[in-house]
C-alpha cells in the first residue's frame, strides 16, 4: 500500500509539473504578445495609413490654387503621386508608454521635434504616467526635413501604428512639438482633425490666413472649430516665441477657433518644457471646453459674407475684362482663405487661364 501511494504521489507530482510548465508557457506567449511598456528606443513600424499617402496630404495641405497647379503639372509631365514618400523599413521612432493604462484607455501625443533624434524629453516620462499618455517621435524628422514629404507623413504613421499596438481612447489623440516642430504640429492639427483632437504648441505657432496657415477645406475646419483643444505652451523670457503666440491665438479668435488656453512659464526662455509645465499642459489638453454654437455661428457668418463679397468681386474684375486685377484678387483670396473658397476660386481660376490662350 506504501508503494502505491508513493507512486501516486510521484504521479500528482508529475501532474502539477506538467501543469505549472503548461501555465508558464502560456504565459510565456502572452508575454511575447503584449505591447511593451517604458521607453522604447529605435522603435521599427510597419503599418502605412491611408492618411499619410501623398495624394492625401496634398488634398489636405495645400491651398486650391496650389493644388489645382499641382495636378496640371503632373498631368503635363505624364506622373502621378506616388503612394507613399517613407520607407518605414528605414524609419526609427522613440515610444514612451506607461506602466499602467487608464480605464478609457491611453491618450497619446505624437511629437514632432525640431531635432533630427527620436528621444523623449528629460523630465517627461514621470508626467506621461501620471496622465496615461504614450509619446512617439520619429527620427530624421526635424526642422531640415521636408514637411509635406517627411515631417507630416511620419507624424500621421506614427499614431496609426500606436493606435493599433496599445488601447488608445480616439477622444484624446494629440499632436504636438517644440519650436519649429510646433508650428508643423499646428499644420497638421488644421489638416487632420479628424485625428487629432488637441495640439500642445510649445514655443512655436502661426496665425491662419494671408501670411500664415492656409484653411483647410470647409468641411475640415468646421471639424477643427467644434473639436480642437490648442494648448499654447512658451517661457516668460521666450519674447519672439510669445509674440508669434499672441498673434496666433489672436487669429484663432477671428477665425473662430474659441477652444484655446495659453501656457507661460515662468523663468523659462527657448526650451522645450520641463515637467511642471507639461503637467499643465496636458491637464489643459485633456479638459477641452465646448464652444457655444450661437457664438461660433455668429462668427462663422463673417469670414463666409467675405468669402462671398471677395469672390464676387473677383468675378466682376473677370467679365469686366481686368484680367490681372481679377488675378491678383484670386492669388489673396487663395492665401487668406484658402480651402474656404473652393471650388469657385478653383473655377474662375480656370477661367482666366483659359481667356489667355
Amino acid at each position: 500500500m506504501a508503494r502505491r501511494a508513493k507512486k501516486e504521489w510521484a504521479r500528482a507530482i508529475v501532474r502539477c509539473l506538467l501543469a505549472l510548465d503548461a501555465s508558464l508557457v502560456a504565459a510565456f506567449a502572452l508575454a511575447q504578445d503584449a505591447p511593451a511598456v517604458g521607453l522604447q528606443p529605435d522603435v521599427t513600424f510597419s503599418e502605412y495609413s491611408p492618411l499619410s499617402s501623398d495624394s492625401e496630404i496634398v488634398r489636405r495641405s495645400l491651398s486650391p490654387l496650389a493644388m489645382a497647379e499641382a495636378r496640371r503639372v503632373l498631368a503635363r509631365s505624364g506622373k502621378t503621386l506616388s503612394g507613399q514618400s517613407i520607407d518605414l523599413s528605414e524609419e526609427k521612432f522613440a515610444v514612451y508608454v506607461p506602466p499602467q493604462a487608464p480605464p478609457r484607455g491611453y491618450a497619446l501625443l505624437v511629437f514632432v521635434p525640431p531635432w533630427q533624434n527620436a528621444r523623449l524629453p528629460q523630465g517627461w516620462a514621470s508626467v506621461l504616467d501620471q496622465y496615461g499618455v504614450i509619446f512617439v517621435s520619429a527620427a530624421r524628422s526635424g526642422n531640415d526635413e521636408n514637411i509635406l514629404g517627411r515631417r507630416e507623413p511620419l507624424a500621421l504613421i506614427a499614431a496609426q501604428n500606436i493606435i493599433h499596438r496599445y488601447a488608445v481612447d480616439p477622444g484624446r489623440i494629440y499632436i504636438g512639438g517644440f519650436s519649429g516642430g510646433s508650428r508643423v504640429a499646428l499644420r497638421i492639427a488644421l489638416s487632420y482633425p479628424d485625428v487629432f483632437r488637441g495640439a500642445l504648441l510649445n514655443a512655436g505657432s502661426d496665425p491662419i490666413g494671408a501670411g500664415g496657415i492656409t484653411p483647410p477645406s470647409k468641411e475640415l475646419f468646421l471639424q477643427f472649430q467644434n473639436s480642437t483643444r490648442l494648448v499654447y505652451v512658451t517661457g516668460d523670457e521666450d519674447l519672439g516665441h510669445l509674440g508669434m503666440a499672441a498673434v496666433s491665438m489672436r487669429s484663432m479668435q477671428e477665425w473662430c477657433v474659441f477652444d484655446v488656453d495659453a501656457e507661460v512659464t515662468a523663468r523659462a526662455g527657448h526650451e522645450v518644457a520641463g515637467p511642471a509645465a507639461l503637467s499643465r499642459a496636458l491637464e489643459a489638453l485633456l479638459n477641452p471646453i465646448q464652444p457655444d454654437p450661437d457664438k461660433l455661428a455668429a462668427c462663422r457668418s463673417v469670414y463666409e459674407a467675405d468669402v462671398t463679397a471677395e469672390l464676387q468681386q473677383a468675378q466682376t474684375l473677370i467679365a469686366g475684362g481686368r484680367r490681372d486685377d481679377a488675378q491678383n484678387l484670386l492669388m489673396e483670396i487663395n492665401r487668406r482663405f484658402g480651402g474656404l473658397a473652393a471650388p469657385r476660386a478653383v473655377e474662375m481660376q480656370s477661367e482666366l487661364d483659359q481667356s489667355a490662350r
